[in-house]
């Protein structure tokens, strides 16, 4: 299975945000391992590099997050029917729309966030990272 992972998970784990992190690093452990394909966005890329750059106050640090991440997590790319699409949908959150159509575009089995609300409109399954990780294991059994 191939999921789409926003932007906040890649985050909660990186910068350890708590109460999330715990259930954003399974996620991180379940694509080490091989049990699903991850994906972010090269949009969420740039957001990822800003934040951890915004922490560490280090380009080299920064640059060196996203290499990591680069082992684990497919890049892929935001296509201008995405946003196109994202632009004539009923989502009040365009960004999180156009994740969406990114994720429509690009075959994902589900978006994985921790911002169920803005996705209650999707075509696809939307899941927390604790409720994937649930549906995940029990697909291992």
């Amino acid at each position: 299975m191939r999921a789409l992972v926003d932007t906040c998970v890649v985050m909660d784990a990186i910068q350890d945000r708590e109460p999330f992190a715990a259930g954003a690093k399974q996620v991180f452990r379940a694509v080490a391992n091989n049990w699903f394909t991850g994906c972010i966005t090269a949009k969420s890329v740039t957001d990822i590099y800003y934040l951890s750059h915004r922490c560490t106050h280090s380009d080299e640090k920064a640059r060196l997050i996203l290499s990591k991440l680069f082992l684990l997590f497919d890049v892929v790319d935001t296509a201008g029917m995405d946003v196109r699409r994202a632009l004539s949908s009923d989502f009040t959150d365009f960004e999180d729309a156009v994740m969406l159509e990114t994720a429509v575009r690009e075959e994902a089995g589900c978006i994985i966030t921790r911002n169920l609300k803005d996705y209650k409109k999707s075509s696809i399954p939307v899941y927390t990272p604790d409720e994937f990780i649930r549906i995940l294991e029990k697909s291992l059994e």
